[in-house]
């Protein structure tokens, strides 16, 4: 029996969402963090090693990279390596192949009290720079009533974000079946295939990191019904991962690495078209597959058609002046405390038993090490370099319909 191809890329997204759900489990993961444990025995001072997906959440790392802000720290950095699903991300790090990684925020909540894996989130590595892009026709939430709608992965702030909206609408997130009108059905899909996917019409929209929203706009085969950063002011998506025995065992080295992350975020908010340049597919280190002009549209404010935005309704709260990507990399204890509290009223699949004994407050201490940050962040100039109040490392979650 022959398959087509969306079938197979169905059963292929299938496939790594079960291999990730299975690695995030704690006998799923011992096998790789053995790996790890014998790795790091035979390379106590192993070099930077980075693991990417080619999405502008990974924009830090990278321009660190090129910049050479890590190798003038007096780094051993080896090239970032691209991974093209989060599975493999996962399972490179986990076996300590790589050992900086950005990863979805709700996916480190897992992977620390889902398998036991001993992680520490360093940083954020960006703020905004998600949307929610449809079909043509869909002007309104409403509109995706007994549709399908991708997400990138049952734990990341994308499906939390989409399943606030919804619900906001009376409709109802289901996993299995066919939806009806008051139901919207939600499908795990890499990003890399939701661009095709919408533009064959086997979905009617999906909620991911940037440029891929930008991508459907300059192909002309959707557009964006909501950004991500209009609904959860100021969100991280994806925040810096790093081994629990580097932060601990390696300190100085760490400090480093975060030295260079930190730099890297401040010199893009002042040289933006050229990031823009550096992650595009004509840069000679071939970091990403995205053409300029997709990126430009994500990293360039001057190039964001606000008015046309507030006029569909991408944009409501026109008062917060946000960007479409911004960065800063402070991981406020507020947001992680407002991550779970959201996961806990959240459809996900795979395990999830261990949500409901998370406390907030404990995860915001337990699994961000916000040391390095700090001392990165004051090297600086202070939190101003950000746009910030000097020494202010809390605030207030906003988030809106």
């Amino acid at each position: 029996m022959k398959t087509s191809a969306g079938s197979n890329a169905t059963l292929e997204t299938r496939r790594q969402f079960l291999k990730l759900s299975t690695m995030f489990t704690a006998m799923g993961a011992l096998p790789l963090l053995q790996m790890h444990n014998a790795a790091r025995a035979a390379e106590p001072d192993a070099p930077l090693r980075i693991g990417y997906l080619p999405i502008t959440d990974a924009t830090p790392l990278l321009v660190a990279h090129h910049n050479k802000l890590f190798q003038n720290q007096g780094l051993n950095v080896e090239k970032p390596r691209l991974f093209r699903s989060w599975a493999q991300l996962v399972e490179a790090f986990l076996a300590g192949q790589v050992n900086a990684v950005h990863l979805l925020s709700p996916m480190t909540v897992w992977a620390r009290y889902g398998s036991q894996s001993k992680a520490k989130v360093v940083a954020w590595n960006h703020m905004s720079g998600s949307g929610l892009t449809v079909l043509p026709h869909i002007n309104q939430l409403t509109d995706l009533g007994g549709t399908t709608v991708a997400i990138p992965f049952w734990y990341s702030l994308h499906n939390v974000v989409l399943q606030h909206l919804l619900k906001s609408k009376g409709l109802e997130p289901i996993s299995d079946g066919t939806p009806t009108a008051k139901q919207v059905k939600l499908v795990v899909m890499a990003p890399s295939d939701m661009v095709p996917a919408l533009a064959n019409k086997q979905i009617a929209g999906y909620i991911v990191a940037e440029p891929f929203n930008a991508s459907a706009e300059v192909l002309k085969i959707g557009k964006i019904l909501r950004f991500t950063g209009d609904v959860w002011k100021d969100h991280a998506c994806c925040v810096v991962l790093m081994h629990e025995q580097d932060t601990e065992q390696r300190p100085e080295w760490t400090q480093k690495v975060v030295n260079g992350l930190v730099q890297a975020q401040a010199w893009i908010l002042e040289h933006r078209e050229e990031t823009a340049h550096i992650l595009s597919k004509d840069n000679e280190q071939r970091y990403t597959p995205h053409s300029y002009e997709a990126l430009a549209r994500v990293l360039q404010p001057e190039l964001m058609d606000t008015g046309l935005y507030e006029s569909s309704g991408a944009i409501v709260n026109s008062q917060w002046k946000e960007k479409r990507i911004d960065f800063q990399p402070y991981p406020f204890p507020s947001y992680t405390e407002e991550l779970i509290r959201k996961l806990k009223t959240t459809l996900v699949l795979g395990k999830n038993d261990f949500l409901g004994k998370l406390d907030p407050a404990f995860v915001a201490n337990d699994l961000v090490d916000d040391r390095y940050v700090k001392k990165a962040i004051q090297s600086i100039g202070g939190m101003s370099k950000f746009g910030l109040p000097d020494n202010t490392f809390t605030r207030t979650e906003t988030i809106t319909l």
